[in-house]
């Protein structure tokens, strides 16, 4: 039987995709595809309503936009993740954007971001990942490029020191760090 899990139990999923996030919680693996398409369908209705910029977000991505090339990998749908980056006005910044459907596996594997180096032509030791979550850390970790974790997400600062020695306080503070490092 179901249980409608508590916040904490929710939390420690985000980064995850849907699929795992519905087995997680204990949906049946046979009903699982149906969970994924409503969510997504009641999703696209609201995301632009619910989703907001983090806290000086834009500013990080036109500095980081100044001095390297940008992409986005997400474990959401690319579609949908391209939609709210338009409606921002900020996805004319990123040259390439990997979603849940353009990998067989999804983040922590490091294969979206591979994929996102090879579609840019851009090498692993020259790469740099600004992400939230240990999803974000170890699949940096795991395709050999740096990160930087930052404390605007889910993970606490313990958590993403497991994983990188680069933490910092939001997305423009990781921006400034890489900038620094860049001119070094």
């Amino acid at each position: 039987s179901w249980s409608h899990p508590n916040d904490d139990a929710m939390e420690a999923l985000i980064g995850h995709t849907l699929e795992h996030r519905f087995l997680v919680v204990g949906i049946d693996a046979d009903a699982v595809d149906t969970y994924v398409r409503t969510y997504k369908e009641h999703y696209r209705c609201i995301s632009t309503q619910k989703t907001v910029l983090l806290p000086m977000a834009r500013e990080a991505i036109e500095k980081a936009g100044s001095f390297a090339r940008l992409g986005v990998v997400t474990t959401k749908t690319g579609l949908y993740s391209r939609e709210l980056l338009e409606y921002f006005g900020v996805m004319d910044a990123f040259e390439v954007l990997i979603g849940r459907e353009d990998v067989t596996h999804a983040k922590p594997h490091p294969e979206p971001v591979f994929k996102a180096l090879e579609k840019m032509g851009s090498e692993p030791h020259r790469s740099w990942l600004i992400g939230d979550t240990r999803l974000d850390a170890k699949a940096a970790e795991r395709a050999g490029i740096g990160c930087v974790g930052v404390l605007s997400g889910y993970d606490n600062e313990a958590q993403l020191q497991l994983l990188t020695p680069f933490i910092e306080n939001n997305a423009l503070d990781a921006v400034n760090f890489l900038a620094h490092r860049a001119k070094t």
